[in-house]
């Protein structure tokens, strides 16, 4: 930051503070103390912008200084169902690691004027860059906030950039908001189902490595798998096929002409055959076609990052990460640009030829470069472009001359070789060659060849990693004959196309809008992360887990693993950045998009039992089911008031509602043991507050309550349905199987051996419900507004005889149900305490 007069400055790489305040203060009268963080140290010189002296204090940060994350419970994942997530309460805030770097921007902050951000000048630099000025003003909100816009550590940039501040970019920033906070809720709404739902369901017969496994989704990394497994079906479902073909050669003492069948080749064996014959019978060969052409090719576009990872990989077998790495060192020691840029064209404003000035002293291409630079060689080429520019950065380029750097590791050699290289073949005359076609008729079937020769190499003297293959060939002259020194018939098998390399994954993400030049290299290497692809050499194969996950998608007919949707959200995000959209429209549409996908998903959640049940076997735990692992929201709590309570399935396949803040808040209602399925709708009560209360829908066993009551109920635990009540109240456990008839034996007879084991089971559960678990005084049936309400709700008959009870032998009061759905209806039943005897 700096004093009065002058300016505060936040950069995102400490060691880039350190670069960037040595160019400006000259290294004159430089200054440095300590800062909150240990890492990120402030640097103090004196200096002057436009005119004006300042006393500039610079710091950085590390990074993105605050995350995105749902606030409270939501950030625990079986504390809601994971739609919940689509719409859960957000936050942005600095994490506990990165509250030393507030401090010292905030104190650092109070003292200043000015605040000028040298952040990495593309949308996530932006974002970064705002996260500083919600800082920084929280604390002076009289900050007069600049934005330095440069693209390389050299000195003339770096002044240019200090004496020519803009304002910062607030779309810029937006954009990046809208893809955080949709990655986010998209990727932990779909990872938390996924996990829950099949994680302990399968033996995974796969090392992890030590680390937990985790079923992720992310709406860039699952299209990434995609293209992976697409790729591998297409060469399983391949299917090899013979083919036949007739070769022709023809040599002479200038050379060999290898002529090629115009027809390709043929999948009928005879057919192909008779026209072999026929050739050999009438042998003699007819030229009909001499074409001589110049051919130029041309060198490549200037160098982006898709580009410099593509060709990294190609050349080197240089992982994405890697490269992005290494080019990260490079930057921040000043050798090359900032390498993180979608342009692929210069700006006309860019003097071009000094950057070729300092790479005359390489000893192995500094003499191309001296040609470059002598107009008399006719060597130079102003670069044509690719017809990208993202508006921050231009294409990467060197910016300082290196023989190799002693602590260079050999890909930062590489690397730093590829980028001067390939910027010297950008500015260079292209290739020059003289092609040959000759095409010739035997018995009519036609047949070609070509021929080139190199007559001016021009970039390709530089860019050692293009070559221009071509051959000699004999001259030929219209209407010539000849007879051929070769003509056979061979067969061939079609080949399936080989598994993607990164270079080409690199280009399916590129085509289809996936990922930002950023970020491709991170969802890349998140599939082997995840276990979901293994790289074998430099290409790309899904596991079965991969497969199985994609398979159960593209099962549901939810192309969730295709590009389309994220091509979409990709483009929504630039039009952000440009205006063009609004952040909060992007935002809604979008996840309501995804939200019924997911809805879908979980629908269709069989699909993917399915496709994994091909690969591994089943556990037999039952965390198949995400609503019995996370439960299902069916109001708040009454007691906590800050969690909900939940619908669960306990492991011994009964059902119970819990709060989801257990263990710290313990409310809890017992249900009937006599449930066989329980579902929440969305229909709620309209009698129970506070609300809402959701309605379940239960499905009872039928010989497990009594004959009168309906096996399916729509019902409310939030205290006003009687029927509910009544059931808890006399089916228990639900292991009484209940008749339409008297039972037999009336008689006082003495409990079996079984009948005692029973009564001491019930003894040690709950006296009232007779559920284990939970004593009589926790028991949801004997809460006061319960107790009277079950005195109104039905009435004893003292006129009639009690009858005794098969069970304890105690007498059993025949009373009459007043329920809506059973009122009048009689029935006898047991008053011992311990006892649940219903008939």
């Amino acid at each position: 930051m700096a004093a009065r007069g002058g300016g505060g400055r936040a950069i995102r790489q400490p060691s880039v503070a350190k670069t960037v305040s040595g160019i400006l203060s000259s290294n004159q009268g430089l200054r440095m103390r300590e800062g909150r963080s240990r890492y990120n140290k402030i640097y103090e010189f004196n200096y002057t912008i436009q005119g004006q002296p300042c006393q500039m204090m610079f710091t950085s940060v590390t990074g993105h200084l605050m995350e995105i994350e749902f606030e409270g419970r939501y950030r625990k994942w079986h504390s809601c169902d994971p739609v919940d997530l689509f719409q859960a309460p957000i936050q942005k805030h600095v994490p506990e690691d990165k509250l030393d770097i507030r401090r010292t921007l905030e104190e650092e902050a109070r003292k200043c004027q000015w605040l000028v951000l040298w952040l990495d000048c593309d949308r996530e630099g932006e974002n970064i860059a705002f996260e500083v000025v919600e800082v920084c003003s929280n604390v002076n909100s009289h900050l007069n906030i600049w934005r330095a816009r440069f693209s390389s550590l050299i000195d003339r940039e770096i002044h240019q950039a200090a004496q020519q501040l803009e304002r910062p970019n607030q779309l810029f920033s937006d954009a990046v908001d809208v893809r955080q906070e949709i990655d986010l809720r998209i990727g932990a709404s779909f990872t938390r189902f996924q996990t829950m739902l099949l994680k302990d369901a399968f033996v995974f017969n796969f090392s992890t490595d030590g680390r937990n496994l985790i079923l992720s989704y992310g709406p860039c990394q699952f299209p990434t798998l995609g293209f992976v497994v697409e790729r591998y079906w297409e060469i399983q479902a391949h299917e090899p096929e013979e083919f036949w073909k007739i070769q022709c050669s023809h040599t002479t003492d200038e050379g060999t002409a290898n002529f090629n069948w115009m027809r390709g080749h043929l999948f009928d064996y005879t057919c192909a055959v008779l026209l072999y014959e026929m050739c050999v019978q009438e042998p003699l060969a007819t030229v009909t076609k001499v074409r001589q052409q110049e051919k130029l090719k041309y060198p490549p576009h200037p160098l982006n990052t898709i580009e410099l990872e593509k060709r990294a990989s190609r050349y080197f077998r240089m992982s994405s990460e890697q490269t992005m790495k290494i080019a990260e060192d490079l930057y921040q020691s000043g050798f090359i640009s900032y390498p993180r840029t979608e342009t692929d064209s210069f700006s006309t404003r860019t003097d071009l030829h000094i950057l070729v000035q300092e790479q005359q002293q390489h000893p192995v291409w500094g003499p191309y470069a001296q040609r470059l630079l002598d107009p008399s060689s006719g060597l130079w080429r102003n670069p044509s472009g690719g017809g990208h520019d993202d508006k921050a950065h231009p294409p990467i380029h060197p910016t300082k001359f290196s023989p190799g750097e002693s602590g260079w590791s050999e890909d930062h050699k590489k690397l730093y070789e590829l980028v001067v290289r390939h910027y010297l073949a950008c500015v260079s005359q292209p290739a020059v060659g003289a092609e040959t076609t000759v095409e010739i008729d035997i018995a009519g079937e036609m047949f070609s060849a070509l021929g080139r020769t190199i007559v001016a190499k021009n970039y390709l003297e530089v860019y050692r990693f293009e070559s221009w293959g071509g051959s000699l060939i004999p001259n030929y002259t219209f209407g010539q004959q000849f007879t051929p020194t070769s003509l056979t018939l061979e067969s061939g098998i079609t080949r399936p196309p080989p598994l993607l390399s990164e270079s080409d994954l690199l280009d399916c993400m590129d085509k289809a809008g996936i990922g930002t030049d950023a970020t491709m290299h991170d969802h890349i290497k998140k599939l082997t992360d995840r276990f979901y692809a293994t790289k074998e050499g430099s290409h790309f194969k899904p596991t079965n887990l991969g497969e199985a996950l994609v398979m159960g998608y593209d099962d549901m007919g939810y192309e969730l693993w295709k590009p389309y949707l994220r091509s979409m959200m990709e483009e929504d995000m630039k039009a952000v950045s440009v205006g063009n959209k609004r952040k909060d429209d992007v935002l809604a549409t979008c996840l309501q998009q995804m939200k019924a996908c997911f809805l879908d998903a979980r629908v269709n959640k069989v699909k993917l039992f399915q496709a994994l049940e091909i690969f591994f076997d089943r556990t037999n735990r039952t965390g198949g089911d995400d609503q019995h692992t996370h439960g299902q929201l069916v109001r708040k709590c009454d007691v906590c008031h800050d969690s909900d309570l939940v619908l669960r399935k306990k492991p011994d396949g009964k059902f119970m509602i819990g709060c989801s803040a257990y263990p710290q808040c313990r409310n809890v209602i017992w249900l009937p043991g006599s449930i066989s399925e329980a579902v929440v709708t969305p229909t709620v009560c309209n009698t129970c507050t506070p609300g809402p209360v959701f309605k379940i829908q239960f499905t009872f066993r039928r010989l497990e309550i009594p004959p009168n009551f309906n096996v399916h109920h729509l019902g409310c635990v939030g205290g006003c349905d009687d029927i509910m009540r009544q059931l808890i109240e006399i089916s228990g456990s639900g292991h009484r199987k209940f008749s339409s008839t008297p039972a037999r034996g009336r008689g006082t007879t003495a409990p079996s051996r079984n009948d005692s084991q029973n009564i001491q089971q019930q003894q040690a559960s709950c006296s009232f419900c007779h559920q284990t678990g939970h004593s009589s005084s926790d028991c949801y049936s004997l809460t006061s507004q319960n107790r009277s309400a079950r005195s109104q709700r039905v009435n004893s008959n003292n006129g009639d005889s009690p009858i005794p009870c098969t069970t304890c032998g105690s007498p059993c009061v025949l009373k009459t149900a007043n329920t809506e759905s059973n009122r009048g209806r009689k029935f006898y039943s047991c008053q011992s305490q311990g006892c649940k005897f219903f008939v």
